[in-house]
């Protein structure tokens, strides 16, 4: 017994309620593509990936105001309390859980224009880069910080995995030449997806 209580810890196992105990189909392991921006990219990043790979791209969103975090004010440059535009998103690619993101933005740079909700208006859904064009904000660098850790409950439960797997998380953050304008946490179900980055050499 304690052989199989380590398998479904490991999750080669899962235990099935009044059935028994049955080996676990392991998902078939594929990319995600985290590629350099170009102006000719358009739209959303998250979608262009989707299209690559052959699979509708969609996600679902709740924004509202939020007082930053320490640790999201010191990412963009400001002070923990200043009001903020939170954005949760479920990424979805043939309607199956992707990746969450938790995005923040300043309501010091985008109160009261046309894209302080990243998704309404009329540039609902572009990617960050063009968003902030329009408030002449040009990006000029973005930051990715990955690591792993285990799941949260509220995470798995969005994600459709063990409480306790494995995912790969990411802290982006998009700098103009004079300071951080967006930033948010990424999170992928690392059984699920591998990630694969693009970078052009000069």
């Amino acid at each position: 017994m304690e052989a199989v209580r380590l398998l479904i810890a490991e999750g080669f196992v899962e235990a099935r309620s009044g059935s028994g105990s049955y080996v676990r189909r392991r998902p078939q392991m594929q990319r995600l593509t985290r590629s350099w921006y170009t102006e000719r990219s358009g739209g959303s990043p998250f979608r262009a990936s989707m299209d690559a790979a052959g699979k509708p791209g969609t996600w679902e969103t709740s924004s509202e105001r939020a007082a930053m975090t320490p640790v999201v004010a010191g990412r963009l440059g400001s002070q923990p309390g200043d009001p903020a535009m939170r954005t949760r998103y479920t990424f979805l690619a043939d309607e199956e859980p992707v990746m969450l993101s938790e995005s923040w933005e300043p309501l010091a740079l985008t109160q009261g224009t046309a894209v302080m909700l990243p998704e309404e208006g009329p540039h609902a859904g572009r990617g960050v880069v063009e968003r902030m064009a329009v408030i002449s904000q040009r990006i000029s660098r973005v930051e990715e910080v990955v690591s792993a850790r285990p799941a949260l409950a509220a995470e798995a439960a969005k994600l459709g995995i063990r409480p306790g797997s494995l995912v790969l998380t990411i802290a982006r953050t998009y700098h103009t030449d004079e300071r951080p304008v967006e930033t948010a946490d990424i999170v992928i179900p690392s059984e699920r997806y591998s990630l694969a980055y693009e970078i052009p050499v000069r």
